[in-house]
């Protein structure tokens, strides 16, 4: 069943003209499907009074439609939060008489500069993101995958379930899982998409996971599913990290900055940051809870109490 994950950044609600609401926290999922095609769209319920919950939304998706009401601090948060997680496909769709003239010198020279400017017509973005979605082609004979976990919860005569988009590879019915960080385990009792059972769930599915031998209490929002060996789990990093081009001064020891990676959004505080161009620093961070992440993933880096500019680029993950 090829899915695609769209994050929608624009007016709360937009999506309700896209697809069927779902799934509502400070992220809100609608869902969409013809045929074996689906299109699951995600809004930051909560953004902007919290950055966390445009991370999420953003990093769950493989193409976002930004909408433009007006250009303020939140249309440049969110294009740079696009551009430090590489989301490099999209849509542009400007409403209030905005020209293209007033938003493009804001995009140039980053992923959105890419994006196709589309009348704002949910029609014609349902079908075109369908036609996406036809393209995704999900590999569910990994032999290894790895599944964060977004929601969970406790269903009667099932046990604990758990919602999550699959990251790498592909999970199957009847796998045995690390829960991850932690020495925890489980194994997958039944697979669900789009409320229909399966054998397998490939990269980029939104998927249901009912489990056994985990309990809800033992759960977080972050926690990863893996039965991939290579998954590393981190107290601290030592990294080079690449500022966005506005960020206005070099970090400093003490700041206590939050790492975002996969559906984890860790504090972290540096502990030095070194290097002779302050825009690429070397930075030694300890982090609050351990970070769960691939050899070489990158992460984004940002600063909640930064006020009008609040992300601040991407580290590479060791």
């Amino acid at each position: 069943m090829p899915n695609l994950n769209v994050v929608v950044l624009g007016p709360a609600g937009y999506s309700k003209e896209l697809g069927k609401t779902g799934t509502t926290s400070d992220m809100t999922f609608y869902n969409l499907k013809r045929g074996e095609d689906t299109v699951t769209f995600i809004e930051p319920t909560r953004y902007p009074e919290r950055l966390a919950p445009l991370f999420y939304a953003a990093t769950l998706a493989r193409m976002a439609v930004l909408v433009v009401e007006k250009i303020d601090p939140a249309f440049g948060e969110c294009v740079l939060m696009l551009d430090c997680l590489g989301i490099s496909s999209g849509y542009l769709i400007l409403r209030n008489f905005i020209q293209k003239e007033q938003v493009l010198p804001l995009i140039k020279g980053t992923v959105a500069e890419g994006y196709e400017l589309l009348a704002d017509d949910p029609i014609v973005l349902r079908e075109r993101l369908l036609e996406e979605a036809t393209k995704e082609n999900p590999a569910l004979d990994a032999p290894v995958g790895s599944m964060p976990v977004d929601h969970f919860f406790s269903v009667r005569g099932v046990g604990t379930v758990v919602l999550g988009a699959v990251t790498r590879g592909s999970l199957k019915k009847h796998d045995s899982l690390r829960i991850l960080p932690g020495e925890k385990t489980a194994q997958i009792r039944s697979i669900q998409k789009h409320d229909q059972d399966f054998d397998a769930a490939g990269q980029g599915e939104r998927t249901g996971l009912a489990l056994k031998g985990i309990e809800v209490d033992d759960l977080d929002r972050g926690v990863v599913l893996t039965t991939d060996p290579s998954i590393k789990v981190s107290s601290s990093v030592q990294a080079k990290a690449r500022l966005v081009k506005y960020w206005p001064s070099p970090l400093k020891e003490g700041m206590v900055l939050h790492l975002g990676h996969w559906m984890q959004f860790v504090p972290a505080r540096v502990e030095s940051a070194s290097g002779d161009d302050w825009h690429r620093p070397l930075l030694q961070l300890s982090l609050d809870k351990p970070l769960v992440h691939p050899p070489g993933a990158s992460g984004v880096l940002t600063y909640p109490e930064g006020g009008k500019l609040r992300v601040v680029g991407t580290v590479e993950l060791p």
